[in-house]
């Protein structure tokens, strides 16, 4: 571990700990607070365009139900049998089919609707009586087959919160050397795979959000702060202004994102998302920039903590067995998924599993 990243990331939290968000404001403002609460539908098509055998598919559905997300409904049509299915170990919802090796043209539709409002934590209010019981806080500290806590990942965090005395004061630090010392590659296939052990014992600190934002809620999880990842999509674009923090377009085909949380006594589940703050970094100006530009501090100061809800929240799930497959284990469910003669499809090769989504904002 490189000692000069640790000084560089304590410099810059100290720095941005003393100039006030407000005094960004005059850039691109990025402040989400709860409101209204918006309505959204997205349609999800699938094809399976070589089968070869009995064919299957399975596509993620919201099951996340919170003080920022309410899930109204789920419809479906196909020429194959069709199911929703719920994961017993997280609750993750799936709407999965099943066509025999006769049907040649394998096709699912999926229309979920739902409700978001954003999210924000207000950490001059601290509620006592928001506590973890003990079996979720060890549920929420456990290892995964990508996120261990062990070995280099806890060796890291221990070194990144040395001096911290607060829960608050460890989550923010691990947020800000996430931030500092990470950067979005855009080579990366898909949102990453989120082998966060094979990040930091090989130096390349590069990834998308399943990656980055994974490797948060490992170091999180090593030193005793229960965390997770949330998988979703992003369906329209940002209220404030952010071309990189929204959907383009009503094709979110490729708009999955996936975003963290940290259990705070008195404060409850917090959002965090560094990994987007290093997307900004990347996207948001024609050319890549720094996290000194002015476009950045704001967001940057506002993810730890909130979150602007244009993007909808599948599920919390991780090492997920697909029902009905014999096949290896999913690390996270974001992307449809399918298989034709026992055989795994790759969700990210269209030649071989044609799927679209599109989103659109219910009006009153």
């Amino acid at each position: 571990m490189n000692r000069r990243n640790f000084l560089q990331s304590g410099t810059a939290a100290a720095v941005l700990t003393a100039l006030p968000y407000r005094s960004f404001a005059q850039h691109l403002p990025f402040d989400p607070r709860p409101g209204a609460w918006r309505s959204f539908e997205i349609t999800t098509h699938v094809e399976i365009a070589k089968p070869a055998g009995v064919s299957r598919a399975w596509v993620p559905v919201p099951a996340v139900e919170s003080d920022y997300q309410k899930v109204v409904d789920n419809v479906w049509s196909s020429n194959g049998a069709v199911r929703l299915q719920r994961d017993g170990k997280y609750g993750a919802a799936l709407v999965s089919a099943e066509w025999p090796a006769s049907e040649r043209a394998p096709g699912l539709t999926v229309v979920s609707t739902f409700a978001t409002r954003n999210r924000v934590t207000d950490f001059s209010k601290p509620d006592p009586a928001l506590k973890l019981d003990s079996s979720s806080a060890h549920f929420f500290t456990a290892p995964t087959e990508l996120i261990p806590t062990d070995g280099i990942v806890r060796d890291t965090a221990l070194e990144i919160v040395k001096g911290k005395k607060t829960d608050v004061d460890k989550a923010r630090a691990l947020y800000e050397w996430v931030v500092e010392n990470t950067f979005r590659d855009p080579k990366t296939r898909g949102c990453g795979v989120g082998d966060i052990k094979a990040l930091l014992e090989t130096g390349n600190l590069g990834g998308k959000c399943a990656d980055l934002n994974a490797l948060y809620v490992g170091l999180a999880r090593s030193i005793g702060l229960p965390a997770r990842d949330v998988y979703g999509l992003r369906v329209v674009k940002s209220e404030f202004g952010y071309r990189s923090l929204g959907a383009g377009s009503a094709n979110v085909t490729r708009a999955q994102h996936c975003r963290a949380e940290v259990f705070l006594a008195g404060f409850g589940w917090v959002p965090v998302d560094p990994a987007d703050v290093r997307k900004v970094v990347l996207e948001e100006k024609d050319k890549p920039t720094t996290l000194t530009d002015p476009v950045v501090p704001p967001v940057r100061a506002r993810l730890f903590g909130a979150w602007e809800m244009n993007w909808l929240a599948y599920n919390e799930a991780a090492d997920l067995a697909l029902p009905g497959s014999s096949g290896p284990r999913v690390g996270f469910l974001m992307y449809p998924q399918a298989e034709t003669g026992g055989r795994r499809l790759d969700s990210l090769d269209p030649d071989t599993f044609k799927y679209s989504i599109t989103a659109r904002e219910l009006k009153a």
